[in-house]
């Protein structure tokens, strides 16, 4: 799966509205600290930095994707961050696992 993709999947079903535009629009804002969201604007922005991806269309694996949320996860689980921060992260990394099952059963239907 790619990165854009992923972030495509996670806009899509996640409870909080992620998106700022398009998918290529949120990462752009993303990055560039003008995301709607401050908070998910810096989720997404350190996804990307953090992926070891080069592009948006670069391969990512789950286990990257979710490691890439380390230090935020970390943050927001201290007992003063907002619980609506370790809400949204805790509900991002649950689609990214989600992004990640449904791609497996898709490969395996295809057998």
């Amino acid at each position: 799966m790619t990165f854009i993709e992923l972030l495509a999947y996670v806009g899509s079903h996640c409870k909080y509205d992620i998106m700022d535009g398009d998918v290529n629009d949120t990462l752009a804002k993303a990055q560039s600290g003008a995301h709607k969201n401050p908070i998910v604007g810096k989720v997404i922005a350190d996804m990307y930095l953090n992926s070891g991806v080069s592009t948006p269309e670069g391969a990512i694996e789950r286990a990257q994707a979710i490691k890439t949320l380390g230090p935020i996860r970390l943050f927001y689980m201290k007992d003063d961050a907002p619980v609506e921060g370790f809400r949204l992260v805790e509900d991002i990394v649950h689609k990214i696992d989600g992004a990640f099952n449904d791609e497996a059963m898709r490969q395996k239907a295809q057998l």
